[in-house]
């Protein structure tokens, strides 16, 4: 009977010895999954999407545009790098498109008053848009001082208008007439006639469109 009862007593000391082991090895084989579990979750969750700018195609609004734009020197002061550092009639004198312009600010004695204007659009005729006008009814609005005057500053509006304003847009302007534009895109037109051929070009104070035909005020 003693040696029974010792036998037992034996068995279970050796049982309560083992159930701390056992524990422990049920607990390691949950923590192994557990962390399993966790890293095949991060594996398969989808990289983080990197904050960086959209890279769409550029509109009108970014720069000069139109079929005009061509004839604009690539480099030197006449081009739009270097008409964007110069002051709108100063920018303009480099522009050998814009001479006959040009000349009329310099007679009607707008030039000061261009380039130390601020935040300022300009609808700037070319050569070819003068040249529409016969040359007897030319000269005499070039000897008229105050009729250049009034035409010149026809042709410049007060702020600098964007590419999405012209769309459909009505502005005073510095000679107190008011101008319409009206287009989309790259094609734009002035008071129903005059179509803007380069148009959002930066001086270093002006907004500038190159237009085809001389505006009259109204």
């Amino acid at each position: 009977m003693n040696a029974l009862r010792l036998r037992r007593a034996a068995v279970a000391v050796a049982a309560a010895a083992a159930l701390p082991f056992s524990l422990a090895a049920c607990s390691d084989s949950g923590s192994d999954t557990s962390t399993e579990a966790g890293s095949e979750a991060t594996s398969a969750a989808p990289p983080a999407q990197e904050n960086t700018p959209s890279t769409g195609t550029d509109s009108a609004a970014d720069g000069p545009f139109g079929p005009g734009c061509a004839s604009v020197p690539k480099d030197g002061a006449g081009s739009f790098d270097g008409m964007a550092k110069d002051p709108v009639a100063t920018a303009a004198s480099n522009n050998p498109a814009l001479s006959t312009l040009v000349a009329a600010v310099k007679q009607a004695g707008l030039v000061d008053t261009l380039n130390n204007a601020k935040d300022i659009t300009v609808f700037a005729p070319t050569n070819d848009a003068f040249a529409k006008i016969p040359k007897a009814d030319l000269d005499k609005v070039l000897a008229d001082k105050d009729m250049l005057t009034k035409i010149l500053t026809y042709h410049v509006v007060g702020q600098k208008l964007t590419p999405k304003q012209l769309e459909n847009g009505s502005f005073e302007t510095l000679q107190k007439g008011m101008l319409t534009t009206e287009g989309s895109g790259e094609a734009y037109t002035v008071n129903d006639s005059s179509k803007v051929v380069c148009g959002n070009v930066p001086t270093a104070n002006a907004t500038v469109y190159i237009v085809d035909t001389v505006l009259m005020p109204k």
